[in-house]
């Protein structure tokens, strides 16, 4: 059984470092996000970091087991491209193997089943794509062509708990240099409780020994940094799941009085995909999908 922690929580300037491992390549990823952003910012073009897909909490140093979450980053993949669409370039931060722009829309194919060999003369062969098993591939292929000619998209993964942190941070500070160019689109589903590095047993936890109890502490919350210290003139949307409606727009006013941010897009679990309200702190606006423009890989 997890036990949360609320006093383990502590600023994230002090503990992040010290309670999650720092990834190896995080300098060389923001050196890259900061000529990212200068160079679209000097050129007069807005810049997004958009989070995207769940977070992995490791339960041994040596991971065998991990708690997750059902997020397959399908909101955070089909909204790089409204901004791709919309001028803005865009840094997709985004769990490893989670739907990603473009190929999204045709996740669950089987590729070997919609290519075909074709053996010419002198032994030369082609591959064929049977495009009714790819509706709008031609179109959905020029378009990341232009995308990917222009420099417009920067894709950066990550995959434990720990490196989205350290990544959100190192892409806040990459950002600042543009100040109000910056927006910030926290769509990923993180956790909220984690075990500790210096906590973890090093090896599997043997079944053996019995029922197992786990302590966890509260994540640290990287709102407050990001918007008071990191990237103070960027605009920034998060995001409020809850499976109860009763109190969603009541969690989603706390968090814009908390932060100071702009916006919170608030939904509820059953609803998530056609039902969403976007909430300012003069404002909220419903916005609703019809179940043809579901099915049809909208996404709010």
């Amino acid at each position: 059984m997890a036990h949360s922690d609320p006093s383990a929580s502590k600023p994230v300037d002090v503990g992040l470092s010290e309670e999650f491992a720092v990834p190896s390549h995080v300098e060389e990823v923001k050196n890259l996000m900061a000529e990212f952003a200068e160079h679209h910012g000097s050129a007069g073009r807005r810049v997004v970091l958009i989070t995207s897909g769940g977070t992995k909490v490791p339960l041994e140093s040596r991971t065998v087991r991990f708690l997750d979450n059902f997020s397959s980053g399908r909101r955070g993949a089909s909204s790089a491209e409204y901004f791709l669409d919309s001028g803005y370039a865009v840094i997709f931060l985004h769990r490893h193997r989670s739907l990603y722009p473009y190929t999204r829309l045709y996740t669950g194919v089987n590729l070997l089943d919609i290519l075909r060999l074709e053996t010419g003369k002198e032994d030369k062969s082609q591959i064929l794509v049977d495009q009714n098993e790819l509706p709008n591939i031609a179109k959905v292929l020029k378009r990341y062509q232009a995308v990917k000619a222009a420099g417009l998209l920067l894709p950066v993964e990550f995959n434990t708990l720990s490196e989205y942190l350290h990544l959100l941070k190192a892409a806040a500070q990459a950002l600042s240099s543009i100040g109000s160019k910056a927006m910030f689109y926290l769509a990923a589903a993180v956790s909220d409780f984690y075990i500790p590095a210096y906590e973890m047993p090093e090896h599997k936890i043997q079944s053996s020994n019995g029922p197992l109890q786990i302590s966890m502490k509260m994540v640290p919350k990287m709102l407050s940094p990001l918007v008071k210290d990191w990237a103070p003139k960027a605009f920034v949307i998060s995001f409020k799941l809850e499976t109860d409606p009763s109190i969603l727009l009541e969690r989603a006013r706390r968090a814009l009085e908390t932060y100071n941010h702009q916006a919170v897009v608030a939904n509820v679990l059953d609803t998530r995909r056609g039902y969403v309200v976007v909430v300012t702190k003069d404002t909220q606006q419903e916005l609703v999908l019809t179940d043809e423009e579901v099915q049809k890989e909208h996404v709010l």
